[in-house]
């Protein structure tokens, strides 16, 4: 779901980029999962394909990766991914030692080409072209939870990619269902990058809903029956198929989903594309949808689903609801509205009307001096107009009369 739009409506995915954008723009609500790690791949390929590099790699002083100890005069640039991790190959053009970096991307972490003058923030490894001018490419992380290791392996503990390794995948999960692994809910077993390398937070949500399974059942009670469904012979292939419709298989949808994510035209990933939120918005069923219900699983993640939670869903939670006002494209513009508690700061006059804020925003703008405070009560309670003749009369009567409550004397 990345960062960057284009997409047509309900169709594709958006490409891996724009999730990048997407989710600095929102605040970063989910980290990039396989689709995007696959995606930042094919960016750098197709963009630095044609292009030499050269000099040393500069890194910034808070990059969260070891200095990279590699310089050529010339070397080109490429890229795999597998599950969350991409590995960067350092390739001279003449003599010497190749360098390979593996990058796991955090929460916001992407790749980006620029020129090398103008830097984007927060870029903290960058490879220099040699050219004139020159352009980097940079290793961007707004939020520093992105890390890069030097040398080739991926992380020992991760299983096989559920995108791009789908038999060895499937194959990893169905022969040790006895793991304690899948004594968890779904939902939680589905993050275990042990099984499913490269599953996050919003492809969980996606996979279930579209699998109709609660999020909260137990993930081997779930997988038990797609093996024994598998492994049932007496099966012929129309129920084979029609079960298949009725109850679409989870690790399928592992792999198909994300490829989902990734089927689109390869002008959309990049980076600087602006129409990624629509895009990602578009293709979620589940995931932040209005309508779609959330609770926080033991790991204090949010899953989205729909229905009920299952089984073993966290006692003392209450389900909350996703409504639609709070899916606005956050660069809408806000009504112009002019409140009663603007009409009383302003005293009547004639100022452009504010956009009206949330009772909570409001609490949060600190208070102005008493002075200030008070002159705008005198002026709330000047004289009324003419046309309303009585108020007047009936105010002093009330005030006299309550003077001569109290034992004051008499107006004379």
């Amino acid at each position: 779901m990345g960062g960057e739009r284009g997409v047509s409506p309900g169709n594709g995915a958006p490409s891996a980029r724009r999730v990048s954008v997407w989710r600095r723009s929102r605040r970063a609500v989910a980290m990039p999962e396989c689709p995007e790690l696959h995606l930042a791949g094919r960016y750098i390929n197709e963009t630095c394909g044609g292009l030499v590099f050269e000099g040393g790699v500069q890194r910034s002083a808070v990059g969260r990766g070891p200095e990279v100890p590699f310089s050529s005069e010339a070397y080109k640039v490429t890229a795999a991914s597998r599950g969350k991790e991409l590995r960067l190959t350092l390739e001279p053009l003449g003599p010497g030692p190749s360098q390979a970096l593996v990058f796991r991307f955090g929460m916001s972490g992407s790749f980006r080409l620029c020129e090398a003058s103008s830097p984007p923030r927060h870029a903290h490894l960058r490879f220099f072209t040699r050219e004139s001018p020159p352009r980097a490419l940079c290793f961007v992380d707004p939020r520093r939870f992105g890390t890069w290791r030097l040398g080739e392996a991926w992380q020992p503990d991760r299983g096989p990619c559920v995108l791009l390794e789908y038999p060895a995948f499937r194959e990893n999960v169905l022969s040790n269902l006895e793991d304690a692994a899948f004594d968890k809910p779904v939902c939680e077993a589905l993050l275990n990058q042990k099984y499913f390398n490269g599953i996050g937070n919003y492809l969980r949500a996606e996979i279930l809903y579209r699998a109709k399974i609660p999020p909260f059942e137990k993930a081997r009670t779930v997988l038990e029956a797609l093996k024994h469904r598998e492994q049932n012979s007496s099966l012929t292939l129309s129920k084979k198929l029609k079960l298949k419709r009725d109850n679409p298989d989870l690790l399928e949808l592992c792999h198909t989903v994300p490829m989902e994510v990734v089927a689109v035209d390869k002008n959309l990933f990049d980076p600087s594309d602006s129409d990624n939120y629509a895009a990602f918005k578009n293709w979620l069923q589940c995931y932040l949808v209005p309508g779609m219900s959330s609770l926080r699983d033991r790991n204090n993640r949010t899953i989205w689903f729909q229905g009920e939670p299952g089984p073993m869903a966290p006692k003392g939670q209450k389900s909350r609801k996703k409504h639609a006002h709070l899916k606005a494209d956050p660069e809408a513009p806000t009504p112009m509205v002019t409140t009663r508690a603007s009409k009383r700061r302003s005293g009547g006059a004639e100022e452009p009307p504010k956009p009206a804020v949330k009772e909570e925003e409001e609490k949060a703008v600190p208070d102005g001096p008493r002075k200030g405070r008070a002159r705008g009560k005198k002026k709330v309670a000047a004289p009324p107009t003419l046309s309303e003749p009585d108020a007047p009369v009936r105010a002093k009567r009330n005030r006299t009369s309550a003077r001569r409550g109290r034992g004051a004397a008499p107006a004379v």
